[in-house]
């Protein structure tokens, strides 16, 4: 692992302004993680498992109230370092919403990272496997990075397009990144593919073009689509 687990779990707000929704894999089960904090959905994952046919049903209550769940909360609060949170919340509960059709959405619940880590495996023992393997990842970190670049390709872009173009201009060319990468353009595609591999290589590829731009070798929007389109017959359609 390239980076330690606080670099991985404790993201850097000013890296990223937006806050996003990533939806990443544990084992069989999605599970949701905000890239301004790490913080994860911890509801949207019980109801994977309680609808698994023959799994023990868990019970949000029981794990919260439990004494070892409460003072490894104190721990969390009393050992955390994060200076921009002042009242340190371990668990923050946002309301479900009113539905058209009557009652309400289900509340979701986001968890520190390390409080998360210890309600998965406390769902299923056997988890531990893949939550280990899950901390390993690199994913939101590249996510991150890539976001980075996109904004430093965007700089470079601004040297050969008209000022007026730039909207259109980085429109398509995200477009086009997504195909070369995901070999699509969903909506949030970016963070429906919640793969370490897919979000380095979309980093990587932002910085060669950035550079290809910044040394010369695109001159003007028009070789630059040419480009991106040959990466994606060479990317998506070797043959």
């Amino acid at each position: 692992m390239c980076c330690g687990s606080d670099s991985l779990l404790f993201l850097n707000s000013n890296s990223m302004v937006t806050n996003q929704l990533m939806v990443r894999k544990m084992g069989d089960f999605d599970v949701i993680q905000r890239t301004k904090d790490g913080y994860f959905e911890s509801n949207s994952l019980l109801s994977q498992w309680n609808n698994v046919k023959d799994n023990p049903r868990r019970d949000m209550s029981k794990y919260l109230s439990s004494p070892k769940t409460i003072e490894f909360i104190n721990t969390i609060k009393s050992k955390s370092q994060n200076s921009e949170v002042g009242d340190y919340q371990v668990v923050i509960r946002k309301h479900g919403k009113p539905m058209k059709e009557g009652g309400r959405s289900k509340d979701e619940i986001y968890m520190h990272p390390y409080l998360f880590l210890d309600f998965a495996m406390w769902i299923n023992p056997s988890f531990k496997y893949d939550v280990l393997k899950f901390v390993s990842d690199q994913m939101i970190h590249f996510r991150n990075l890539s976001g980075d670049a996109y904004r430093r390709l965007a700089t470079q872009v601004q040297k050969i397009v008209e000022k007026s173009f730039m909207p259109t201009a980085m429109q398509k060319i995200g477009e086009a990144l997504n195909w070369v990468i995901f070999n699509c353009n969903e909506k949030e595609a970016r963070n429906k593919f919640g793969d370490e591999n897919k979000q380095n290589e979309l980093y990587q590829f932002e910085i060669k073009v950035a550079d290809l731009i910044d040394d010369g070798f695109i001159k003007n929007y028009d070789s630059l689509i040419r480009y991106l389109r040959k990466q994606y017959f060479k990317h998506n359609k070797p043959f």
